[in-house]
């Protein structure tokens, strides 16, 4: 009733069912049988809830964007598949070429003309795709990207750029600087199967505040120590003006950390602040 009332609805007048005479006669004349007795309705209020009491935000989202990332907006052609161009327009005219030939769809005149541009157009677009290797994502904090263009060297750019398009004929990125750094099959060196694969860069500002490419390398048959003995071979070949910093963040994750610090220590030079 209580409710009823709560909802404007005209309260309704129940029978006192538990207090009966009729009932109460009845189940008396019944011989060792007590007369049933019910127990009394109680009318119980209930309060809508006034409002939800929400937990305070946690503090793990604002620790984990503690560090702007500006995203990579730039298009260029080199970072568009080639492959994925020829195969689709090919396609596509060898598909509306025989539909036009056929006389399903319209254009038969033109039917041949599709049919001899689309058929090598798709072989070119498939044999790009099989040659086709993937750029690898990076990731630009905005702090490092504020000191990208004061503080990067010629190669650490020209890695940068390689890296983050597509590439055709290469079997993986930085081929041939990795070639020369672990010495594919030579004495010293180990093998072309073993080698690490890069997986993605980023960039960074170091602890001394210098402008750092992070390459990220997976390498399950390798170690920590057979990175820290070419460490100096990372230097000299991304160098001059490059040091390079090996760690391991993760079970067979290496990152080679190459800081353009132009071969100068913090207590030699004082970096340009972002904000410059």
């Amino acid at each position: 009733m209580a409710m009823a009332v709560a909802m404007g609805l005209p309260p309704i007048v129940l029978s006192s069912f538990t207090q009966s005479p009729c009932l109460e006669r009845r189940t008396a004349g019944l011989r060792g049988v007590a007369p049933l007795r019910f127990p009394k309705l109680r009318s119980v209020q209930i309060r809508a809830a006034t409002g939800v009491e929400t937990s305070p935000p946690s503090n793990a989202a604002g620790a984990s964007s503690s560090k702007e990332i500006i995203p990579d907006t730039e298009l260029t052609i080199t970072k568009t598949s080639f492959g994925t161009i020829g195969l689709s327009v090919g396609l596509g005219l060898l598909s509306y070429g025989f539909g036009a030939y056929f006389t399903f769809l319209p254009g038969s005149e033109w039917s041949a003309l599709m049919l001899t541009y689309g058929f090598p157009l798709a072989i070119i677009g498939m044999a790009l795709k099989y040659a086709e290797l993937k750029p690898v994502p990076c990731i630009t904090y905005a702090d490092a990207f504020a000191l990208r263009e004061s503080q990067t060297t010629p190669i650490l750019t020209q890695v940068r750029n390689d890296v983050t398009r597509f590439r055709y004929g290469d079997e993986q990125h930085l081929e041939e600087a990795l070639k020369r750094i672990f010495r594919y099959g030579l004495g010293g060196g180990i093998q072309r199967r073993n080698a690490p694969t890069l997986t993605s860069i980023r960039e960074e500002v170091s602890q001394d505040g210098f402008y750092t490419l992070v390459l990220v390398f997976e390498a399950k048959a390798l170690k920590l120590p057979e990175f820290e003995t070419r460490q100096a071979k990372f230097t000299s070949f991304f160098g001059p003006g490059v040091t390079a910093k090996i760690s391991t963040p993760e079970p067979n994750i290496y990152e080679v950390a190459l800081v353009a610090d132009k071969g100068l220590q913090p207590s030699d030079a004082t970096p340009a602040s972002p904000s410059s």
